[in-house]
């Protein structure tokens, strides 16, 4: 089952809206969970400055015992890692608070020492508060020892009275404290976010693996018609193109068809036609008859191989296009016609400079490298044998160059003395169009209009240029 654009859309909201909210919510939660912990944490230290003040019997969640006497004189010695069952607390935090009208001589200080297994406690902020009164830092203190997740014990004294020890474990240690799902937030927005964006991804990887298809079709060839998994929107396109291509491809087929059957119905008259030609006894009008003849039958071929080029029936492979230009001008120069090829200039490289050398190294590829291209061999050889042909009618001679970059390959023929401008060679480049000698030269106006065919299924271009002589050609194709 597939749902609009619309539909995910909103789908999409929704969600990002639920797992913000969810996770703000697991949030602030925990936030307020942590601060409650905290805030009883802190009222806990009030209670234990009171009861070791006053002597009172300890509130719930709290155990304030008497040391005994043979500990008490370890305590006053400052000896508390000696005291019996705190052997594993080595790490003791030292402090002492004041009272709001006392002085370190008068003796109403709250003596503590933190016996904790883990840390010693960051308490300097606490002891040097001038601001805060004495059950406010022993408030604090408590608070600082929920904020890390530990089990302290506290033995302390009120003035000159006797130690205790003091256990709220139950109200700040590691156990009382609540779950922090803040983290669990944190990644449960990432991991949200990271699921709705590969869903968004998804979908529009679909539209563009669709659209790199339709762009490489005219140039790799292309099934007869695509399917896509995606959304609705994205189905109704791909059922239009493959509704547009089967039509397309159906008027093409048709065009052929009707020119073939042409073809073959001509066959039988023209060849009539060249029979009477021949019984003609007058030299002059038979060779100008049968002229006609083949001038008729010529368009016709001519017409169907344009045809046969919009088709697009040869499949592509990859080909060395070096190899096809030199075999090409190789066969041009067997015949002793006017055609030569132009080497390419070798391409310097520069080297990166090391440790080891402080020069930079040079280098060049060799002149004989190989162009591998994805093309159909056929068809890219009939548009250059057309450009040539049209270079020794104009020209009357043809210099090829084979010139490359990382994307393209561009094929030059380049003539000797055209008189025609470059806006006088592309209007040649209609159908049907040829030059001002008709006359003395063969070809039905479609041999540039074949060239430029050619270079649009192999996703270029066709483009001339002046020359240094005369006019250039180039034949632009794509290379990936």
């Amino acid at each position: 089952m597939t749902l609009r654009l619309r539909n995910l859309g909103w789908l999409w909201t929704l969600s990002a809206f639920a797992a913000g909210l969810l996770s703000a919510g697991l949030w602030f939660a925990s936030a307020r969970a942590w601060n409650d912990y905290l805030l009883k944490s802190f009222v806990a230290g009030f209670t234990v400055y009171e009861e070791l003040r006053t002597g009172m019997a300890p509130s719930e969640g709290l155990s304030i015992t008497p040391l005994p006497p043979q500990d008490t004189a370890l305590a006053e010695n400052g000896e508390f890692q000696r005291l019996p069952g705190f052997s594993n607390r080595r790490f003791v935090t030292n402090l002492s608070i004041l009272t709001d009208s006392s002085s370190p001589l008068s003796g109403r200080e709250l003596t503590v020492a933190i016996l904790s297994d883990r840390l010693v406690y960051p308490v300097s902020d606490i002891v040097s508060g001038n601001d805060q009164t004495g059950p406010e830092k022993m408030g604090n203190l408590t608070r600082l020892l929920a904020t890390y997740c530990s089990e302290p014990i506290l033995i302390a004294k009120f003035g000159r009275e006797a130690w205790h020890q003091v256990d709220g474990t139950p109200i700040w240690g590691c156990q009382a404290a609540p779950m922090d799902l803040r983290l669990p937030a944190i990644l449960m927005g990432i991991v949200a976010m990271a699921v709705i964006l590969s869903a968004v991804s998804n979908v529009s990887d679909t539209f563009t693996r669709f659209a790199r298809a339709l762009r490489e079709r005219q140039r790799l060839g292309g099934p007869e018609s695509y399917e896509a998994d995606g959304p609705d929107e994205l189905r109704d396109i791909v059922s239009a193109v493959n509704a547009h291509l089967e039509a397309e491809r159906a008027q093409l087929e048709k065009r052929a068809t009707v020119l073939s059957g042409v073809s073959h119905d001509l066959g039988t008259p023209a060849t009539r036609v060249r029979l009477r030609a021949a019984l003609i006894p007058d030299d002059e009008l038979r060779e100008k008859l049968e002229a006609d003849v083949d001038q008729m039958t010529g368009m016709i071929e001519s017409v169907l191989t344009y045809t046969r080029s919009e088709l697009d029936v040869e499949e592509p492979r990859q080909i060395s296009l070096t190899s096809l230009v030199e075999a090409l001008v190789a066969d041009y120069q067997d015949m002793d016609l006017p055609v030569t090829l132009k080497k390419t200039d070798p391409v310097a490289v520069d080297g990166v400079t090391s440790v080891f050398m402080s020069r930079r190294g040079h280098g060049q590829l060799t002149e004989t490298r190989r162009v591998l291209v994805m093309a159909r061999p056929i068809s890219l050889r009939r548009a250059l044998t057309n450009l040539i042909d049209n270079a020794l009618k104009y020209g009357r001679h043809a210099e090829v160059q084979l010139a490359t970059d990382a994307t393209t390959a561009t094929i030059t023929v380049e003539d000797k003395g055209t008189d025609l401008s470059v806006e006088d060679i592309e209007n040649l480049m209609a159908p049907f169009r040829r030059g001002s000698n008709t006359g003395s030269s063969d070809g039905y106006g479609l041999g540039l209009t074949i060239a430029a065919t050619v270079a649009e299924q192999h996703g270029g271009e066709m483009r001339f240029e002046a020359g240094d002589c005369g006019l250039r050609a180039c034949l632009q194709i794509a290379r990936q």
